[in-house]
């Protein structure tokens, strides 16, 4: 059982459009994602036309052209993502068929079918929007509430530690 860097790839890019596009008329380029992520144009692509033809994103063509969330982030699961680039996540050795020791079912088959069965009820039950409430409250902030405040770090004196001072 792997997830490949096909399918962490592509969450990791719906979560930064997701964390970029705020409904707005400019659509996200995928230079930008791949500038901000390290991943190769010609792979994103590849990622971003299977994500399309599953309705996950949206695009716009032409100068000034690129993507949009296909559905509110709050209704892609992690598991939508992940099956919309063929990535399968599979701990059996026989692909679940049960002919995995001498086309027989080996001892440890339901193990690992059960364990398949936990990943993907796991990764379905977390959505992009789980994922970027997540980045956002640990980063300290909140792309997608104005009323919410920005944290923001406090000053120090130069110098001063953030340890306390015994008088």
């Amino acid at each position: 059982m792997r997830l490949t860097t096909k399918g962490r790839f592509a969450v990791t890019a719906m979560m930064d459009l997701a964390l970029h596009d705020h409904h707005e008329d400019q659509p996200i380029s995928l230079a930008s994602i791949c500038e901000r992520q390290g991943i190769s144009l010609s792979y994103m692509e590849q990622l971003f036309s299977r994500l399309r033809r599953n309705g996950l994103v949206t695009s716009t063509r032409g100068p000034g052209g690129g993507y949009h969330l296909g559905r509110q982030m709050s209704h892609i699961s992690v598991i939508d993502i992940i099956q919309a680039v063929d990535e399968r996540l599979d701990a059996t050795l026989c692909n679940g068929n049960g002919d995995c020791h001498n086309q027989e079912r080996c001892m440890t088959h339901d193990l690992w079918s059960d364990l398949n069965k936990k990943m993907l009820d796991y990764l379905a039950s977390v959505s992009l929007g789980d994922l970027v409430a997540r980045h956002a409250s640990r980063e300290g902030w909140f792309p997608f509430t104005e009323s919410l405040p920005r944290r923001a770090p406090r000053p120090r004196a130069k110098g001063s530690s953030s340890l306390p001072v015994a008088a």
